[in-house]
């Protein structure tokens, strides 16, 4: 199963959504089930995870990516993140498959977001070691995470359209049979683009007193109110809330995170910060540091994590700025490459820019979902 979570980015421009065709209770269409069963397989025992099972599930995970030649490695920190999360109930969200020896050989871990607003998801998550495969111990923890993905959608009482969903390397065609066995539909793609950094990075000039700054704690809530501006539009996004928006940084990289400002944007352009002060934040990027990566790849990088332009600011060369302003922070760190992920399907116009920037595909990924 699946053990590591996407890394998107997307650029945003202006789709308008359709109207939304007529829903049962989600209670019904979920069809959450009333018990749920352990797998059974022999040699194994199951109980939730606990925050001290970190070191013994990052084994786990760690083992599985260098079997299968995933191109990432997962750090110990992000494992630990796993576990995080106030909205989280891990006694009924995580399943861990234990040997005799008490070591850990399948997990699963299925979560939700609070600020899901115009679909309501649930993620599933997990991995079998390599030489616990074949005895049905992966279709069996699948089927236990789509089960509690169900309950979890039922009980989140909002009537809204639901998902279920994971996410699959293209080159791992056991995990793609797995989730098509159990009834997922493979419904979104993604590209792992990356650029090389010792060919000239463009200087790009901004008008109309805008500017690029670097990523500061202090603009930090008025960037999560301009992600969830860009992304109102961007498919499978819903509201970023102050918890979900801090969560999962433990690769995060502020020395090369920029934000593009408008120190005189007019009353009612843009909400400000939290705070009722400083400048509206019209657009971002925000950058990872992936060291673990860098053996497997061969190079070391900077990871674009997420790059979003406000509505009111499109066209405006914002985009482009603020990829120019990442690179230049990746060359400054000494790295060889920029990377990012981006949907196959952006009709933002995302693809062309990247090309032009000298962006080229590297591997791919992508997400399987339960659309209900």
């Amino acid at each position: 199963m699946l053990h590591a979570t996407l890394r998107p980015s997307v650029v945003r421009m202006s789709t308008e959504p359709s109207s939304p065709p007529a829903l049962a209770p989600i209670a019904e269409r979920v069809a959450a089930p009333a018990h749920l069963p352990l797998p059974e397989v022999d040699g194994l025992v199951w109980r939730s995870l606990t925050l001290a099972d970190a070191p013994a599930l990052f084994a786990l995970t760690a083992a599985v990516e260098e079997h299968d030649r995933h191109p990432f490695r997962t750090s110990l920190e992000e494992t630990e993140e796993m576990f995080e999360g106030e909205w989280r109930d891990l006694a009924r969200d995580t399943l861990v498959g234990l040997d005799v020896d008490g070591e850990p050989r399948a997990y699963a871990s299925v979560d939700t977001r609070p600020g899901d607003a115009s679909v309501v998801r649930a993620f599933v998550q997990g991995a079998v070691h390599p030489r616990w495969r074949g005895r049905g111990v992966g279709r069996q923890v699948l089927a236990w995470s789509t089960g509690r993905a169900r309950q979890l959608l039922a009980a989140s009482g909002k009537e809204l359209p639901a998902r279920i969903a994971g996410y699959v390397q293209d080159g791992d065609a056991p995990e793609c049979r797995l989730f098509e066995a159990a009834g997922y539909t493979a419904n979104r793609y993604y590209s792992t683009l990356r650029r090389d950094l010792s060919l000239p990075v463009p200087e790009v000039a901004l008008g109309d007193g805008l500017r690029v700054v670097p990523w500061s704690p202090e603009l930090d809530e008025a960037t999560r109110l301009a992600h969830n501006d860009a992304f109102r539009d961007h498919w499978g996004s819903e509201p970023a809330t102050p918890e979900s928006w801090v969560h999962g940084r433990s690769m995060f990289a502020p020395e090369w995170s920029v934000l593009v400002v408008d120190d005189a944007a007019p009353d009612g352009v843009a909400p400000r910060a939290s705070t009722g002060g400083g400048p509206v934040v019209a657009g971002y990027l925000l950058s990872g540091r992936y060291e673990q990566d860098w053996p497997v790849a061969g190079y070391s990088s900077g990871y674009t994590e997420t790059l979003g332009v406000r509505r009111e600011y499109r066209g405006r060369r914002i985009a482009l700025a603020l990829l120019s302003a990442g690179m230049t922070a990746y060359q400054a760190g000494g790295v060889e490459f920029a990377e990012l992920d981006v949907d196959t399907e952006n009709p933002s116009g995302a693809h062309g820019l990247y090309a032009s920037l000298g962006y080229e595909k590297k591997d791919g990924s992508r997400m399987y979902s339960i659309e209900l």
